[in-house]
């Protein structure tokens, strides 16, 4: 079997490398691979025709700066499937450069095309999943709600679980081992989650401090902890040093960035989410890093004036965090766009401290969604790749 499997940023090289060791695992034979990937495919055994940080761009003006390149390197991709003629194309997520690869491809051949990681047509651009179905044949999905919008758009759509319920979680003993380390004893602990980007945690910055302050006025003998993103690292030090409380930064750039430093890094990013008692964190799919902590969390987000009035437009559902979407309630208290002010977010906060049960249970419940406890998301979406092609081939023998 010919498997070309295309990755174009670390999320999807974390996707490619566990469908890898699925597809080894559940396929009759040898599994050949061909394509794009990073280091976790490259370990799998993939020689990848280019290295993905190449494609790995986000943001309008990043595209349009790069954009000639970027082409070369669609029209390269599609010209080594053709030629390769694998049984399957295997894109992942990074819609922008896979989908316009998979157009390509399908314009010069039969080639069965795949993509892992189905587009938010559920939350905003719902004609997407119709401009899909012309050059993609079937979509893995991460979340048990996404299959109804492709299956209508005429893709067959297999859910395959969500690779958040794989990540290991912090012992007990870690946990203790964490607040010994940085003097927290047994106070309680709020997590603060500002983002990852510059724009983000410049725009949130002010907002979650101010409503931390507020909260530590009613609780003075909570202790907050914030897990810088290493990239705004920097940032995040000099923006605190103006709040009215004054967090523990945890930077990841201490120690250096060898491997072992980010092992240890993550390893105590994960045991402060589980020593954390609740967590103020901004929209993405960190809610679901501390669901799967069993975290409850308040969520809070906003953008400037313009992508206000054009995403609230386009917005097609009455949330924006995924435990509230997969667990079907509205367990995590949000605070989106205008909404986004320090007074009603203290009050959700300190109302989370005192009550933290219903969101407890939703959480639970989105783990179990997601797929917890069951086969690992690389086999399912190895299984459900094999089963869509022999579903293909026995069309064409009817």
């Amino acid at each position: 079997m010919r498997v070309f499997v295309l990755a174009g940023e670390p999320s999807g090289d974390k996707l490619g490398a566990a469908l890898m060791q699925g597809l080894r695992k559940c396929a009759p034979g040898n599994v050949d691979f061909s394509g794009i990937g990073g280091p976790r495919m490259i370990d799998e055994g993939l020689d990848s025709l280019f290295p993905i940080d190449e494609i790995s761009v986000m943001g309008i003006s990043e595209i349009l700066s790069q954009y000639r390149a970027l082409k070369r390197r669609i029209r390269q991709t599609a010209d080594a499937v053709i030629a390769a003629q694998p049984d399957v194309l295997i894109t992942i997520d990074l819609p922008e450069f896979c989908l316009r690869v998979a157009r390509l491809v399908k314009a010069a051949s039969d080639i069965r095309v795949v993509h892992y990681v189905a587009p938010t047509v559920w939350a905003w651009r719902p004609g997407r999943a119709k401009k899909m179905a012309a050059h993609v044949d079937q979509v893995l999905a991460l979340f048990p709600f996404e299959p109804p919008y492709m299956e209508a758009a005429g893709m067959r759509c297999d859910f395959v679980g969500h690779p958040v319920v794989t990540d290991p979680q912090a012992s007990a003993v870690d946990v203790a081992q964490f607040r010994r380390m940085h003097g927290l004893g047994e106070a309680p602990m709020v997590l603060v989650l500002p983002g990852s980007r510059r724009s983000e945690v410049t725009r949130l910055a002010p907002v979650f401090g101010a409503a931390l302050g507020r909260v530590a006025q009613q609780r003075p003998d909570l202790r907050f902890v914030l897990p810088a993103a290493a990239p705004v690292a920097g940032l995040v030090q000099t923006l605190v040093a103006d709040w009215p409380v004054q967090p523990l930064v945890l930077d990841p750039r201490e120690g250096g960035g060898g491997a072992g430093a980010k092992a240890a890094g993550l390893q105590e990013k994960r045991a402060a989410f589980a020593a954390a008692d609740l967590a103020l964190a901004a929209s993405g799919t960190v809610s679901l890093e501390l669901a799967a902590a069993a975290t409850p969390m308040v969520v809070a987000y906003d953008m400037n004036w313009l992508s206000r009035q054009i995403i609230g437009r386009l917005l097609k559902v009455s949330s924006v965090t995924l435990v509230n979407l997969v667990s079907g309630t509205q367990a995590v208290p949000e605070f989106i766009g205008e909404k986004c002010r320090p007074e009603p977010i203290s009050y959700a906060l300190l109302d989370l401290l005192r009550a933290p049960d219903a969101q407890t249970q939703a959480m639970a419940l989105t783990m179990d969604r997601l797929g917890l406890g069951g086969p690992p998301p690389g086999e399912r979406a190895a299984r459900a790749v094999l089963a869509g092609l022999a579903e293909a081939r026995a069309d064409l023998m009817q």
